[in-house]
This record gives C-alpha cells, sequence and structure tokens, in this order.
C-alpha cells in the first residue's frame, strides 16, 4: 500500500512542481519574514516608549529625592527664618544642584514666592507650578513650562518641628536633559532590534527551506488537490489502512478497513484495545508495534493478510501502518494451486525415486514409500509371480502375490507381505486387472464385492478406520503386470475422480519400472545362467595343487570373468583367469568361447606363451566379425593370466595378456606378488608373449583373481593390492576355500560392482618314490634292458598285473626315439592317480598315428599304443618333445567296474 501512495504522489508532483508560481513554502517564507519584521518593529518602539516612560519616571524619583533631601536638610528652617534666606539657601541649592545632576533646586516661601532658582533673574518672582498640594503636605510631581523650558519637576513641603508647612522646596530636571538619555539608549534598542530581526529572519529561512523540502515546492491549491487525490485514493483502495499511534490509539482508518473489520464510523481516535468487534488476536498485533508480512488473521468470516510497518522508523512519530488485504477467496485458490503443485511435486518425486534399482521388489517398494503419507495412507503392490521370476503373466485373472506393504502405521489388518492373494472376480483388484482400467471405490462399507474376498478381514479393515480405494492396474507395453492399491483410513476425505487421474499417473510411471525389472531380471537371470553354465560346475581332480576358488557375479548384469582348472600330461594342471571387456550376454558368451579355445590349445600342451598368442588370434577374429553387426558391439578385448604347475620339479611357468600379477603366499606366511613379463591384451595383436618361470616351495600358495577384486572408484588400485596382500599374510596354513572367503569379506564387504573370480591353489609336491626316471642310449639293444628295469619298479609300486602293457608301450615309444629321434633320450615312470609313462628326446618330429594296411610291414606301433594306453600323446620342450601315455591304475579300474 505504502509503494502504491509513492507512485502516485511521484506521479502528481512532477506536473505540479513546474507549474507552481509560488509554493507554500515561499509563500510561508514571506509572511514569516513580515511578521518577524512587524514584531521586531513593535518590538522596538515598544522600547522607545518603554525607555521614555522609564526615563521620565526616573527623572520624577530623583527630583522627589533630591527636593526632599533638601527640605530635611539641616540649616534650611534656620536659614528660613533669617532675615535674607536668599543669601544663605542660593550658595546651597547650587551646590546641591551639581551634586544631585537636576537641573534646579528652588526654595521658596508658602506663597510661591522663590528664595533661590540656578537664574538668580527668577528670584523674588512668583514659582512656575502647582503648589496647594505640597501646602497641604503633599509631594506632588508634574511637568510645567518653566523659565528654563519644558520641566519635570517635584515639589515637596518644609515642615517645621510643630509640622506646619512653612516653606516649599522643588528640584526638577528639563525635558530636553531626559531626551538626551532615551537616544542614547536608542543605538542599543535597534541593534538588538537587527539582531533579533537577523536571527529570526534567519531561522524563518531555514524552516521555509525544510518546509519548501517537505512540501516539494507545491503551491497550496496544488497541495490541496494532492490531499483531495490521496484522500480519495485512501478511501477507494481494496486495501484497508490502519494507523496506530505508539499509545494504541487508532488515529486514520480507511474506508476498506472499516469495512473488513467492521469498524464504527467514528473509530478514530479511540484505543484499539476498547474495539470489541475485533479479533483478540488482531488487538494484540496491533498493539503490539511488532514488523510482520503477510500475517493471516481472522475477521469474522474473512481471511486478512496483514502486514504491520513502524512509523519511526525516519525519526517520525511514535506508531505503526497496517494494511489489510482479503484473502478469503484468494487463500481458496492458494489451496488449489498448492494441491496441484504438491501432486506435480509428487509425481516428480515418483519419476526420481521409482525405478533407482533394476529390481522387481526393490521398484514395488518404492512406489509404495513415494505414495505414503503424501497421497494414500496404506499402499499395498501387487504382482503376478510370473513377474517377480522376470516372465510376462498370464492374460486370465492370477493368483497375485503382495509384494509391497507401506502405511502411516504398522498395526494395519490389510494382507500382509509376500501373500499369494486369490482375487475374487468381484473384487475392484481382480476387474482392473481383467480391464485394464482403474477402480475407484470411494466408501469400502459400501462395496459389496469387495466384502465378499473376505468378510472376516474386510470388516476388520472397515473396523480400523479404512474407508476408501483406488485399485489401479500396473500396465506396461498393454501386458498388466499387477495391482497398486492406495488405501485412505477415516482422517482423509475419501479419493475423488482428480485423485483418480494422479493415482493411474503415478501407477504409470511405477509401471515402466517395474517392466524394466521384469526384463531384466529375465535376461539378467538368463545371463547368469549362461555364465554359469560355461563357468566349471566342478573342479577336476588332480593331485597336484589343492583349490578354492569364488565366482561373484556383478550387481548388475553379467560380465566376462571366467576361471579354470585343467589336469595336463604329466600331472601337470594349468591354471587360467581371464576377463572379457564389457559386461551382457554379448561378453558371457564371449567368454565361453574364449574358455573353450583354451581348453582346446591345452590338448595341445602349448606352452602359456603359445597358448596366449593363438588365443590373441582368436579375439582378434571376434573382433573382426563383430564389426559391422547389428547384434552387438565389437569386443574391444580381453585378459587372461595362464599358469602351468609341474609336481614333480614343482616349477611353475606362467604368461599374461594384460592380466594383473598373482599373488604369492610363501609357506612362512608373507606375500609377495609375482611379476611375469606383462604382454598387451588379447585381440591387439602384433606384440609377443614371454614366459617367466617359478619354482614354488611345496605348501606355498598361487593366488589368481581378476580386477573386480581390487579395483573400486573409491580407491586405487595399490589401495587394493595391499588389502589383497593383508587379507592374506599370516595365515600359511589357512585352507584355501578359508582364505577365498576372508578375501572377500576383507575386500568386498557388500555385493560387488563388477564381476569377480578368484582361484587360491596351495601347492602339493609329488613324493620322489613315486618317480623313477632313466637316461636311454641311442641304441636299438636298449630297449630290452629298459623294459626289465621299467617291470622291476612297477614290481616295487605293487602295479605288477600293468607289468606286460607298459612293456609294450614303453618298447614302442623308445623304438620309435632311437629310430626317428635324437639324443638325448630320457624315460619317466610317474605314479600319481594314473601310471604314466614319459619319452623325451632331442627331436621335434612329431609321430603321427596311422592305419597301417595288412600287407605293411610297420607302422602299427602308435596305433597299439593308442589302443593299450587311455590316453597318449606329444608335447614340445626347449630340448625336443615328450611322448606320453596314460595307463588307468587297477584301484581306479575296480572301482570304476
Amino acid at each position: 500500500m505504502a509503494s502504491l501512495f509513492a507512485r502516485f504522489r511521484r506521479l502528481l508532483l512532477r506536473p505540479l512542481v513546474s507549474k507552481s508560481p509560488r509554493s507554500v513554502a515561499g509563500q510561508v517564507f514571506v509572511l514569516q519574514v513580515a511578521v518577524v519584521v512587524l514584531l521586531v518593529a513593535c518590538a522596538v518602539i515598544a522600547l522607545v516608549l518603554q525607555s521614555e516612560r522609564d526615563t521620565n519616571d526616573e527623572a520624577k524619583r530623583r527630583s522627589v529625592a533630591v527636593a526632599q533631601t533638601f527640605a530635611h536638610s539641616p540649616g534650611v528652617l534656620a536659614a528660613l527664618r533669617s532675615p535674607d534666606p536668599t543669601k544663605i539657601l542660593q550658595p546651597l541649592t547650587e551646590v546641591g544642584r551639581k551634586a544631585a545632576g537636576v537641573d534646579f533646586i528652588v526654595v521658596m516661601d508658602t506663597k510661591g514666592i522663590r528664595y533661590t532658582h540656578p537664574l538668580p533673574d527668577r528670584i523674588g518672582k512668583r514659582f512656575v507650578g502647582t503648589i496647594g498640594p505640597s501646602l497641604a503636605g503633599k509631594v506632588y510631581t508634574e511637568s510645567v513650562h518653566g523659565p528654563l523650558g519644558p520641566e519635570v519637576q517635584a515639589t515637596v513641603p518644609v515642615e517645621n518641628a510643630n509640622g506646619k508647612v512653612v516653606a516649599l522646596v522643588s528640584a526638577g530636571l528639563k525635558v530636553k536633559n531626559v531626551s538626551h538619555q532615551v537616544d542614547r539608549q536608542l543605538p542599543i534598542i535597534l541593534g538588538a532590534g537587527a539582531g533579533a530581526l537577523a536571527v529570526a529572519t534567519g531561522g524563518t529561512a531555514l524552516v521555509g527551506r525544510r518546509l519548501r523540502r517537505q512540501t516539494h515546492s507545491l503551491a497550496p491549491d496544488e497541495m490541496t488537490r494532492m490531499y483531495e487525490h490521496h484522500d480519495a485514493v485512501l478511501h477507494s483502495v481494496r486495501e484497508g489502512v490502519l494507523i496506530v499511534a505508539g499509545d494504541g490509539r487508532l488515529l486514520l482508518a480507511n474506508d476498506e478497513a472499516k469495512r473488513l473489520l467492521e469498524l464504527p464510523p467514528d473509530v478514530e481516535g479511540r484505543l484499539v484495545s476498547e474495539l470489541s468487534s475485533l479479533d483478540p488476536e488482531t488487538v494484540a498485533l496491533l498493539v503490539s508495534g511488532r514488523e510482520v508480512t503477510d500475517e493471516v488473521h481472522f475477521a469474522g468470516e474473512r481471511l486478512l493478510a496483514v502486514n504491520q510497518r513502524p512509523t519511526d522508523r525516519g525519526g517520525g512519530p511514535e506508531g505503526t501502518v497496517v494494511t489489510l488485504r482479503d484473502s478469503t477467496e484468494l487463500q481458496a485458490v492458494t489451496g488449489k494451486a498448492e494441491i496441484a503443485r504438491e501432486r506435480l511435486k509428487l509425481l516428480y518425486d515418483a519419476g526420481l525415486g521409482i525405478g533407482t534399482t533394476l529390481d522387481v521388489r526393490g521398484t514395488a517398494e518404492e512406489l509404495a514409500q513415494v505414495a505414503v503419507p503424501r497421497f494414500a495412507d496404506f499402499v499395498t503392490v501387487d504382482l503376478a509371480d510370473a513377474v517377480l521370476h522376470g516372465e510376462e503373466p498370464a492374460p486370465a485373472t492370477p493368483a497375485m502375490r503382495r509384494t509391497a506393504v507401506c502405511g502411516i502405521r504398522d498395526d494395519h489388518p490389510l494382507y500382509e507381505k509376500g501373500r499369494l492373494i486369490d482375487f475374487l472376480p468381484s473384487t475392484p483388484q481382480a476387474r482392473g486387472y481383467g480391464s485394464g482400467h482403474s477402480e475407484l471405490v470411494a466408501d469400502l462399507s459400501t462395496a459389496t464385492g469387495w466384502h465378499a474376498q473376505d468378510p472376516e478381514r474386510t470388516k476388520e479393515i472397515i473396523d480400523y478406520g479404512i474407508h476408501s480405494l483406488i485399485a489401479a492396474p500396473i500396465q506396461a507395453r498393454g501386458v498388466v503386470l499387477g495391482m497398486a492399491n492406495f488405501w485412505r483410513s477415516e482422517q482423509r476425505e475419501p479419493f475423488d475422480e482428480e485423485e483418480l487421474s494422479l493415482a493411474e499417473e503415478l501407477v504409470a510411471r511405477a509401471a515402466v519400472g517395474i517392466d524394466n525389472a521384469r526384463r531384466y531380471t529375465r535376461e539378467h537371470a538368463v545371463a547368469v545362467t549362461l555364465q554359469r553354465s560355461l563357468l566349471p560346475r566342478a573342479l577336476p581332480e588332480q593331485s597336484a595343487l589343492d583349490i578354492g576358488y569364488r565366482y561373484l557375479p556383478a550387481q548388475s548384469g553379467v560380465s566376462g570373468d571366467w576361471f579354470d582348472v585343467i589336469p595336463l600330461p604329466g600331472s601337470r594342471v594349468a591354471l587360467v583367469v581371464g576377463d572379457v571387456v564389457g559386461h551382457g550376454l554379448h561378453a558371457a558368451a564371449t567368454m565361453g568361447r574364449l574358455r573353450t579355445a583354451v581348453h582346446n590349445f591345452s590338448t595341445l600342451d602349448l606352452p602359456p606363451d603359445e597358448l596366449l598368442s593363438h588365443l590373441d588370434d582368436l579375439v582378434g577374429r571376434i573382433d573382426q566379425d563383430e564389426v559391422g553387426t547389428d547384434s552387438a558391439a565389437g569386443v574391444v578385448g580381453a585378459t587372461c593370466l595362464y599358469a602351468i604347475y609341474d609336481p614333480v620339479t614343482r616349477r611353475c611357468v606362467m604368461a599374461r595378456a594384460g592380466h594383473l600379477a598373482p599373488a604369492l603366499v610363501h609357506p612362512d606366511g608373507t606375500v609377495t606378488f609375482a611379476d611375469p613379463p606383462t604382454g598387451p591384451p588379447l585381440g591387439l595383436g602384433g606384440m609377443p608373449f614371454r614366459t617367466a618361470e617359478l619354482e614354488l616351495a611345496e605348501g606355498a600358495q598361487l593366488v589368481l583373481y581378476t580386477d573386480g577384486l581390487i579395483e573400486d572408484r573409491r580407491r586405487d588400485l595399490d589401495v587394493g593390492m595391499e588389502l589383497l596382500r593383508d587379507a592374506l599374510a599370516g595365515h600359511p596354513d589357512r585352507p584355501p576355500e578359508e582364505s577365498c572367503q576372508a578375501v572377500l569379506d576383507e575386500l568386498l564387504p557388500g555385493r560387488p560392482q563388477d564381476d569377480v573370480a578368484l582361484l587360491i591353489a596351495r601347492t602339493r609336491g609329488l613324493p620322489p618314490d613315486r618317480i623313477a626316471d632313466w637316461d636311454v642310449p641311442l641304441d636299438p639293444a636298449a630297449v630290452a634292458g629298459m623294459r626289465d628295469a621299467v617291470s622291476q619298479k612297477l614290481d616295487e609300486w605293487g602295479l605288477s598285473e600293468l607289468g606286460f602293457s607298459m612293456e609294450l608301450v614303453l618298447s614302442e615309444l623308445i623304438t620309435n626315439a632311437i629310430r626317428y629321434g635324437s639324443e638325448p633320450i630320457h624315460v619317466r615312470l610317474i605314479h600319481d592317480r594314473t601310471l604314466i609313462c614319459e619319452v623325451a628326446d632331442g627331436s621335434s618330429t612329431s609321430p603321427h598315428l596311422r592305419y597301417a594296411a595288412t600287407t605293411d610291414e610297420g607302422g602299427r606301433g602308435l596305433f597299439l599304443v593308442s589302443q593299450i594306453a587311455e590316453h597318449w600323446g606329444t608335447r614340445y620342450t626347449p630340448q625336443g618333445k615328450v611322448i606320453w601315455a596314460e595307463q588307468t591304475l587297477p584301484e581306479a579300474m575296480a572301482h570304476g567296474q
């Protein structure tokens, strides 16, 4: 309101200031100056007159005093009785006149004849003046025109001892001497008047300047017009205005204020506390003087927005200005706008808070939590069982499982979470599921179809206070996945049609999240199933390593991490761990292809570096096949570590392609990280792979892992490796299975963001008494001696029944080495889970199995070996090659039978 007046005043004053010929301040200044001049002039005149009067009075007083003094002086009576009074008194009167400062002292007889006078020629003549009162014994003063001119004189009697008047004495001053005294005072009077005029004029100028500033140099008619305009605005504006004095008295109330507060016409000047029509809270506010902004108060049935400001901020009088605005209708509109805003806010929060995880149950919980208590007092979400497993529900009305329950209280009688509910066709849930349309039940107590579902429980729900329901189908891509039920209790109004639309919008947003979670659940289940089917289901039997492992899928999606344990000839074991870049089915399928390739390459008994080279070529071909296809993006690459452990020599040969270095736990509990040469990730090509060979003590542990174990967005790779070191150190005797769990507990307290593969292998050594080896000269005659030596060793091991078959195999292999190979030739027997015979020579020529014709004299040796041995094969070494053959032990054969 104040800003409205200010704008109106500026608009009104702008044309008036330039039109005013003489402002109010100018007129007041001229008037004040005139009044000051008049007052000063009157004061000067009054001072002059007062000065003259005072001077006359002073002259009379002095004359009386001198006359009385001389009349009562000693010797006057004696002089009067002398023969010549003039002779005696004339000198005395002259001396007294001069001493007293008067113009004359005259002594006369009772007839008025002078004895003395300043002018000697006037002695003896009659006195000019009135002597009658003095003869009667009184002092008499008067102004006369005497011998000296106009005079002021006083006449006093001279009495004898008997009180008889015997003579008269008159003393006085000339009038011109009295005027001279006034003239001497006049400059002082005029100077004081001029000073007073200057001071008054200066003060008037200052007052006029301030008045000019306050009135904006307005003329009287302009001020009158402005006041009329202000008064018109004040009383016509649709906003109440009150001015309350510091003592709580109402100084002003415009027409709107009187109407809003129902004030009487004569309210101005009365104390606010005496106004009975005002609400007590309003009275307390008006007399408090505190500053408020848009504070709401009731005035009858009206809702008023009150603003109050103090008036003494700029040095004004103590009090407050109050503006009142009727906000009854505005409040209703604002209430509707607030409801709309809250609903939009609810939808906005639903968009942010629903579907944050790709979990069907979690998304249903989020829908229930968002709607309580802002929209409903209780929310339940029922989904078809198929949806919870990632499948699409059947088109017919299914039994739905209560997936989420949320409410303002926990003691409600609604069906509990996890319950499978078979809704009757008459219920709103069944109708909504079948039709795909929402159902609004404003009054549950009269909904007979709903009561038929479970009469006892529905009665408990009604008695509990739940009275209104919206059942909205959760529908995505034209398929109804379940029902969302919104319940209200007795503390709130029933649902209406507008809220039905809001519920449908809310559920529609949640349906997208639930459907996405359902589809993700299905795809994730398929991917995890595929991935687990591609990973080892059980570890193969072998004697070289005691192995523990863990595989953890990622929190969302599947990845291409894998591991493997592959038995190799000669009791050796290959350990593999790898990671395909990317996530999803494509990464899992690629991982399966690589794992299969590793198995195939390992059957060739290739060294680690050669195996990784073949694997690198395979990944490159996969990349080329994927480029340009729409099914999936190309595989950027993969990492892999391949290690072969030989329990006979307790040596481990390994190579890696972009993979993390394995950890090594020594028998004393210390932990180091092996550092085999780092090769590029698979699929990049162009760089050879190199191997490293380690000698492992019996009982040492080799730890292979993927990057998901140690890498995390919240920590550096070095920190993760140190955590792994700490988790492994100090426990040399802990079984590998326990070590796997301890590592996961230490490094991954929650569900991992990436797949994790962990493989821990504790080394074992083959006892020396289970190994026998011989050097064989390059002489066919040496074959017979080797048969005897092998037969004896088999007798020592209790494997005599394998002697004949092993002699045939050994004879053929040694004969081939002597005939087609080169020195040195070495024979080794290994008694492990199987009986292994190895013949090594310095040649790289590999024998080939062929089928000889009936007329051929040779070519049947390797055929016989393949028929007698369980497995046989060739592997290449830096020194040449090794041809090996395995036979099943009798105990294993008996166990197999």
